[in-house]
């Protein structure tokens, strides 16, 4: 037997803490009472509903670009904080490529230097994730002027991170000494503080910086623990290829029992006591693994290395029984292993990743072992809680996502034509005698404004032509129209009789006369505020015309013309969801394939640990019988070196 493989020294790329909405858009708290849309935006980010913010924050910014006058929109003041946003969310749900584009349009407005800053962080941060260290580099160098306060240890981790990437381990270690008590970062700057000495060649002082980050502390977060233990680890095996077995031990021990390292932490543990010739103390470590979970690679070595260390101890009866449960569990696994291949062969796997009462909890990867009728949960928990693996989760799980919406889409332009039909239905009985009443308002409207137009023609004529006459009372046309009729019938007198009619005919044309050439100016100004106030009337009567014609016409438009835009949104929709379907398909073929090749990875290591086992307790066998002197005594049960079990 030998020890579990060193691990190759390497760089931990500690994950930034969690993407939350730009601080831009945390500088306007009244952001949703300024542009409600906007704010709707703003409220699926901090729910972590990306696709519903960047679909909402998208629509919004259509709008405001065909806007004439976009400085009457609401969004106008938020203009900047919105694109700036579209990025932050499409880098959320990872898509960088738009990302990346998005934030450096900002960094290319006019914007401050708080917005411009973050961007260029932001930036940086999609170059890094996406193996672009020197991107990264160049995008970080475009940050001056005033930073937010709470990503200025976030910019300078990310540009030590960015140093290691590019294999300039002493540049990283002068930026990380700096922030080893920053907020937020305690542990994790450490670590790879230690990391960067190692790298640069600092062997002791980076040793000793492993070992002061590998330091437990009761107020430790989880997350500080993990990287603690893992801090631990890596000093621990720089120990036992050291040959440095006491040490070695010493930073196993500090290892958590129930942390993500503790299996591997107690398996070395016993190696170092193993290597250094302790058998009996690499027991203890080996008795608690090796009653853990059956399916971990660290407990079935385990269950190796113990009747290894009792054969040791020449209890090789006791070795033998300890084999024999080994071939026992191996088996057993197999038998599962082949079942979980054939389950992930016939797509249970993917079925139960997209199943979505697990991902309501933050530990779904962990809960996925409680799910019945899915045995290969049980072994592919580590593989499933790997970056790479949860990437191409992710992308199946966005695909799956959309695809359930691209369905409800399809399904919902049937609504839409179940409404635009029932409105046809209302609209178009109505529709005749609406136009009826409307050609009668027409005929109505047109004629009085031929008649304000004659009116206000003849008091213009007035004031370079007067005629008095023509602002005469209905009372005197009356009696002007009498006089006339007098006048007439007085010419049909007698001429003796004629002259004295005639005379008071005129006095009376002269009394009105008179009235109307006095009262002129009055009058004049009196027509004319009757003019103002037939203008009033006018354009109420004109208001009523046209909120007609806008009902009408949005009444028509209410069921007309949608036809061809449905249409194509249907036969766009019916595209993506093919194309969605082919891409979930090559994905999850992706992700099965992978599942099944650490499934056969652990089916080989398992039968390489039974072949192990097989000739082990044959062995242990013939060595039991020899120490006994003959054949080997067996117990009530039959099994062979029982009696050896009280040695």
């Amino acid at each position: 037997m030998r020890c579990a493989s060193i691990i190759v020294l390497g760089l931990a790329l500690v994950v930034l803490p969690g993407v939350r909405p730009c601080a831009a858009a945390d500088a306007q708290p009244a952001v949703g009472a300024q542009d409600p849309y906007f704010g709707e935006a703003l409220y699926n980010a901090y729910q972590g509903h990306w696709f519903e913010a960047l679909q909402r924050l998208d629509t919004e910014l259509a709008q405001h670009y065909r806007v004439d006058d976009q400085r009457l929109d609401s969004l106008y003041p938020l203009i900047g904080h919105a694109e700036f946003s579209v990025g932050d969310f499409e880098l959320n749900y990872r898509m960088h490529h738009r990302a990346g584009r998005a934030i450096k349009a900002v960094l290319e407005a006019d914007v401050e230097d708080l917005v411009r800053n973050e961007a260029a962080f932001r930036l940086a941060r999609i170059h890094f994730q996406k193996g672009q260290p020197q991107d990264a580099m160049e995008a970080l160098g475009r940050i001056h002027g005033e930073v937010p306060k709470d990503i200025r240890d976030e910019i300078e981790f990310l540009r030590a991170n960015a140093f290691l990437a590019m294999g300039q381990p002493a540049e990283a270690a002068a930026v990380l000494k700096k922030l080893l008590d920053a907020d937020g970062l305690q542990g994790f700057a450490g670590y790879n503080y230690g990391i960067a000495l190692l790298q640069d060649g600092k062997t002791a002082e980076g040793q000793q910086q492993l070992a002061k980050a590998g330091e437990p502390n009761r107020s430790d977060t989880a997350a500080v623990v993990g990287i603690r233990d893992k801090a631990n680890m890596v000093l621990g095996r720089l120990m036992l290829e050291a040959k440095d077995y006491g040490n070695a031990q010493r930073y196993f021990d500090r290892v958590s029992l129930d942390g993500p390292y503790s299996n591997q932490a107690l398996l070395s543990a016993g190696w170092a006591d193993a290597m250094a010739g302790n058998f009996e103390r690499a027991l203890v470590p080996w008795n608690l693994l090796a009653t853990r979970d059956s399916t971990d690679s660290a407990v079935q070595e385990a269950k190796l290395a113990l009747p290894h260390a009792y054969g040791k101890l020449n209890l090789h009866g006791r070795a033998a029984v300890l084999y024999d449960d080994a071939l026992n569990s191996f088996g057993a696994e197999l038998v599962k292993l082949d079942a979980s291949t054939r389950s992930v062969q016939e797509g249970r796997f993917l079925e139960a990743l997209v199943r979505e009462e697990i991902h309501q909890d933050a530990l779904w990867v962990v809960k996925l072992r409680d799910l019945p009728g899915a045995p290969e949960t049980f072994y592919l928990t580590k593989l499933m809680a790997s970056h790479d693996f949860q990437t191409a989760l992710q992308n199946y799980l966005d695909l799956e996502d959309l695809r359930r919406k691209l369905e409800s889409w399809q399904t919902s332009f049937d609504a839409y034509d179940d409404l635009i039909g029932q409105r046809r239905a209302y609209y178009e009985p109505l529709l005749p005698g609406i136009d009826a009443t409307f050609r009668e308002l027409d005929a109505q409207y047109k004629l009085r404004r031929e008649q304000r137009n004659l009116l206000a023609r003849r008091l213009n004529d007035q004031l370079t032509a007067p005629r008095p006459e023509l602002l005469a009372t209905a009372d005197e046309r009356i009696a002007l129209d009498h006089i006339h009729a007098t006048q007439a019938a007085v010419a049909r007198l007698p001429e003796a009789a004629r002259a004295e009619h005639a005379q008071r005919l005129e006095r009376l044309r002269g009394v009105i006369a008179w009235q109307l050439r006095t009262e002129y100016a009055d009058r004049l100004t009196v027509a004319h505020e009757h003019l103002a106030e037939l203008d009033i009337e006018l354009a109420t009567l004109q208001d009523r015309y046209q909120s007609f014609v806008r009902t009408r016409q949005a009444s028509v438009h209410s069921y007309m013309g949608y036809d061809d835009g449905i249409r194509d949104l249907r036969n766009r929709v019916r595209d993506s969801l093919e194309r969605v379907g082919q891409l979930q398909k090559q994905q999850g073929t992706l992700i099965e394939a992978v599942a099944v090749a650490e499934l056969n990875a652990r089916t080989e290591r398992l039968k390489g640990y039974q072949t192990q086992a097989r000739y082990a307790v044959a062995d242990s066998y013939d060595r039991a019988s020899q120490a006994q002197g003959g054949d080997a005594p067996t117990d009530a049960s039959g099994t062979p070196g029982a009696a050896e079990e009280g040695k």
